[in-house]
């Protein structure tokens, strides 16, 4: 077979997005046989199969090629593609330095080209990568402008991203939401390179997920996976995608599942160079393995993460709090909610905040971070934030002993999570409403929900929310042959109330809390409440 046979079978494959056959044929000729466009589609096929450093060395030939043809603005896009990529790849002085010569090369042409839009995209993403997002948000509707004017729907899709997420961070969720969708309708449409569409896809789910907007994540990680699966071979955005619908699969529940879609993303993105993403995709697995009471795992997960650069908070915070540690959690979680000011940030860390913070008896430090979570879900309109949100005001209301503020809270968060389909989080949200109905004197009704609550956890493996709730029930046996109500003081105790809170808290008199005390250390043989929370957190009562 002549050579231009063969390089005529590789432009169909790469035409019919089959990247193997694409790559491979490509790779197989020589250069001087290659057009400047042959060696863009060999530098796409490569990054679509995850090969990052062949695709940087196609588009260094694909540059030069162009500049050999005296084509200017095609010079100009393989340099934006190679900018792009080496910002992805940590390598941002190398990139730094192909942005320059692409401005040099575009500072030469008099008229008015959508390059020039390109360009001002880098430019705008370089103000977000340093940390400036005002000034990036100045230049994005200029981007999206390029892209309109000369109907180029690559960068009018980014421009859009850039715009809406933007939006998203500045406080503007709404309008950030709306832009998103459109850049979703663009690529929908089709028209763009594969490389656009997969960065696009993936920057809508991950904008979805960092606002608790899980419906609208789950549409758009469909749509992402069943375009993943209609390219054969493809390996980039492959990772994100499994991280995506592990994240989904954790919130339905399916936590087998979810487990294994994170191992292969974690598989994924290493195939591509691993670094942050890894991270991610650890502590979205630390997280579930925690819910499941397999906290070793977790611990090591969360370890993994942070080794690739997550911080892996606040699951590594909420593990500490199970394993007994309320100080150390508490710390952690101050030390974050003093370093992270961005709402969405901040959305993702109040509903641990009271949870630790609860159970470290800052109840009024609770309620001030309940209260701005409120404030976050209704600025976002996200079902899951107006979830979180009341569960953490019925979580405080139940601590100072307000039933019926409990319930009105509780209920309408069960109602959103529902909603969402995300039984633990319905589970969750019953028992509230059933401390708050056994606080209100219906016992018959607390223990409906709290039975409910048990069979959910146990069906979903979440064993220390079953156990939990189990003892609410008075289902388990205390140890120490303690009482079902000793145990409850001592939880108390354990997590460091007085004996004044510990009376608010179960409504009990402070002299019946002292008796309850007394007996604590007599069955425990133990001489101090110090001594009373060891044996607390070595039997899991806490």
């Amino acid at each position: 077979m002549g050579v231009l046979e063969d390089l005529v079978r590789a432009r169909e494959a790469y035409e019919r997005r089959e990247w193997v056959s694409a790559y491979r044929a490509l790779s197989d000729l020589d250069d001087e046989a290659l057009s400047p466009d042959d060696f863009v589609a060999l530098a796409s096929s490569a990054y679509l199969l995850g090969r990052r450093n062949d695709s940087v060395q196609a588009l260094q030939r694909a540059f030069q090629a162009y500049l050999d043809r005296e084509d200017v603005l095609g010079a100009v896009r393989a340099a934006y593609w190679l900018t792009t990529a080496l910002w992805s790849g940590g390598e941002t002085a190398i990139g730094n330095g192909w942005l320059a010569r692409a401005t040099r090369l575009l500072d030469g042409v008099e008229k008015d080209v959508v390059e020039r839009g390109y360009l001002l995209e880098l430019e705008a993403f370089g103000h977000v990568l340093r940390g400036e997002p005002g000034a990036a948000l100045e230049l994005a509707p200029g981007v999206t402008e390029y892209g309109r004017r000369f109907d180029d729907r690559d960068i009018l899709s980014l421009g859009l991203i850039l715009e809406g997420r933007l939006a998203i961070y500045s406080g503007r969720v709404p309008e950030g939401v709306r832009i998103l969708d459109e850049a979703m309708a663009v690529v929908m449409a089709g028209s763009l390179s594969e490389v656009t569409a997969g960065q696009v896809y993936c920057a809508v789910v991950e904008a979805c997920q960092e606002i608790s907007d899980f419906g609208r994540a789950g549409q758009w990680t469909h749509a992402l996976t069943t375009w993943c699966d209609d390219q054969p071979g493809l390996v980039a955005y492959t990772g994100q995608c499994a991280v995506h619908r592990g994240q989904l699969m954790r919130l339905q529940g399916a936590y087998a599942e979810a487990l294994e879609e994170l191992r292969r993303a974690v598989e994924r993105y290493a195939a591509t160079g691993g670094g942050p993403a890894v991270g991610l995709a650890q502590r979205e697995r630390g997280d579930v393995l925690r819910l499941m009471g397999r906290y070793d795992d977790a611990a090591h997960a969360y370890a993994e993460a942070a080794a690739a650069g997550d911080e892996a908070q606040p699951g590594r915070a909420l593990l500490r709090l199970a394993r007994g540690g309320t100080e150390p959690a508490a710390a952690s979680v101050r030390r974050l909610l003093d370093e992270v000011r961005d709402p969405i940030g901040r959305s993702r860390l109040l509903p641990a905040a009271v949870e630790i913070l609860l159970a470290d008896a800052a109840v009024d430090e609770a309620d001030a971070a309940a209260t701005e979570l409120c404030g976050i879900a209704e600025a976002f309109g996200s079902p899951a934030l107006h979830g979180a949100a009341g569960y953490a005001s019925a979580a405080v209301a139940l601590e100072r002993g307000d039933g019926g503020g409990a319930l009105a809270a509780g209920r309408p968060a069960l109602t959103a999570w529902q909603g969402l389909t995300a039984p633990y989080e319905v589970a969750r949200s019953r028992v509230l409403i059933g401390r708050a109905l056994r606080l209100l004197g219906d016992e018959e009704s607390a223990t409906a929900e709290l039975t409910q609550a048990r069979e959910a956890f146990t069906a979903l493996g979440a064993r220390p929310a079953e156990r939990a709730v189990a003892g609410l029930l008075g289902e388990l046996r205390p140890p120490g042959g303690l009482s079902p109500r000793e145990a409850e003081v001592l939880r108390l105790v354990a997590a460091g109330r007085t004996n004044p809170e510990i009376a608010a808290a179960l409504v009990l008199s402070e002299k019946t809390v002292a008796r309850h005390l007394s007996n604590i250390f007599t069955k425990l043989d133990v001489g101090s409440r110090t001594a009373a929370a060891a044996f607390a957190y070595e039997h899991r009562l806490v």
